[in-house]
């Protein structure tokens, strides 16, 4: 009985694009822990706590990169929070099955606390920060004083935060969270990537004056591993 519920439960985390979790021993999932060693060799001599995940466009792949890389860092004995930043097009929530009623939104504009929008996943030591429902101004929310003030205060509560953005070169929010990050990937979809829409978010964030931590090639043909990671 026990076996079954299990199983159950990995088929549900395969749905929801954790592979981490759905099939940890794959090499996808080996992938990912793969990321997150190099972004431990990359922190040796500086700070590197809050990491931004983005992409040039849409359909690439960053939020299930940014869900995989909490789960392998909490997995390794690290409190992390995920805040999805996408609040034109959120799907954190649906990945992890939470709720969305409150969430980066409702906080920045004051209408309940960083507390109450907190949610455990069921992942231990994982948290998630929804979207919350969809703003009329999401650009106005990122810059403000008070997404500054959050962001510290996620920094003093939790070893990791993942900064899921919208895609790169759709709107500004992704440059204005790279250039508070201690470092940005780049999530490029290798069966559907524009080349020139890359090359144009990557000089983007350099003009920030983001770290640009390295590339994940993702989705890639099915003979070959879907995950790679690369370094600048």
């Amino acid at each position: 009985m026990f076996g079954r519920k299990k199983n159950a439960n990995r088929l549900d985390y395969k749905k929801r694009d954790l592979v981490t979790l759905a099939n940890p021993k794959s090499p996808i999932s080996e992938q990912y822990r793969t990321i997150r060693t190099n972004l431990e060799f990359t922190s040796v001599g500086h700070k590197l706590q809050m990491i931004t995940i983005t992409s040039a466009s849409s359909g690439e792949g960053k939020s299930t990169t940014a869900a995989n890389l909490g789960v392998v860092y909490a997995q390794l004995g690290k409190n992390v929070v995920i805040i999805d930043c996408d609040m034109r097009k959120p799907t954190a929530h649906q990945t992890f099955q939470l709720s969305a009623h409150a969430g980066l939104s409702t906080v920045l504009a004051g209408r309940v606390t960083l507390e109450h929008a907190l949610q455990k996943t069921d992942i231990p030591r994982l948290t998630l920060l929804a979207a919350g429902p969809i703003p009329p101004n999401p650009t106005e929310l990122i810059a403000s004083s008070r997404m500054t003030d959050l962001l510290s205060e996620l920094r003093e509560q939790f070893d990791i935060v993942i900064v899921d953005t919208p895609p790169m070169m759709h709107v500004a929010d992704a440059r204005l969270l790279a250039n508070v990050s201690d470092g940005t990937i780049l999530v490029i979809g290798c069966e559907n990537s524009d080349r020139q829409l890359v090359l144009k978010a990557k000089e983007q964030l350099e003009r920030t004056g983001s770290q640009l931590l390295g590339l994940v090639l993702n989705k890639r043909s099915s003979r070959n591993t879907n995950t790679y990671y690369a370094y600048e």
